[in-house]
């Protein structure tokens, strides 16, 4: 630890296991466990905390002195800012392992099950695009990046429609192309957006209440044919 202050700042920490909900754990110099959004295990880090409980810290990886061996390359434009597909980072094998290594620790240290021996985890066909019903949400004020702001560019109209940034029930990052249902979906969503914002229909803005366009529901099949629900905030 460098220096001390509320929120302690780690250094050269190494990633050494994957967690719940896609965080990976790092462990501190005073024994307690950190938990990460943006490391891979087997990744050395800087880390900055904020948040400290008794028995554990939340906080992210500022600097990358080693990256991990696990790693891969994520597909998708939008990871890390969408809060979807949390280990897109991380090779599917080591993913099928860590989430086979989550249940069995669960059902045996929390659950006090003795197990038997347990068959590895059959890895499926599909890694993307497996998805068959996705709801997006529209936003007349949409998340802008960090690259978007420091780019200083005119960023036009703030109308978005995609998902919620984690954490954040108010803002919305809009949505070119998402990797978990298959075509057409994005063509639809895509579609849609750009029919609203020609029309100048009204985008919902969830701390005013007000707006015409709510939610997007695209489901499809394994036959071809596709549902498409849209939900308007006012009735007329």
């Amino acid at each position: 630890m460098s220096r001390r202050n509320k929120n302690p700042f780690f250094t050269n920490l190494e990633v050494i296991d994957a967690g719940a909900k896609g965080k990976s754990v790092a462990k501190a110099p005073d024994g307690k466990v950190i938990f990460l959004p943006n490391a891979v295990p087997g990744d050395v880090v800087d880390v900055q905390t904020f948040k400290k409980r008794k028995a554990y810290y939340e906080g992210q990886a500022v600097t990358f002195h080693k990256r991990s061996e696990k790693r891969t390359q994520p597909v998708c434009k939008h990871y890390g800012v969408c809060g979807g597909c949390k280990w897109q980072d991380l090779a599917y094998e080591y993913q099928l392992h860590y989430k086979q290594k989550e249940v069995e620790n669960n059902l045996t240290r929390l659950g006090h099950i003795q197990l038997p021996e347990v068959t590895p985890i059959s890895a499926s066909e599909k890694q993307y695009f497996y998805r068959n019903k996705m709801e997006f949400s529209f936003s007349d004020s949409r998340w802008l990046t960090r690259e978007e702001i420091e780019s200083g560019e005119d960023l036009g109209n703030k109308n978005a429609l995609g998902f919620h940034i984690p954490k954040m029930w108010d803002k919305i990052l809009d949505i070119t192309h998402c990797h978990l249902q298959e075509d057409p979906s994005n063509a639809l969503r895509n579609n849609i957006k750009q029919f609203a914002i020609e029309n100048d229909l009204e985008f919902f803005n969830t701390r005013q209440q007000s707006g015409l366009l709510r939610t997007l529901m695209i489901r499809t099949s394994s036959t071809g044919e596709i549902m498409v629900l849209i939900q308007f905030f006012k009735e007329d």
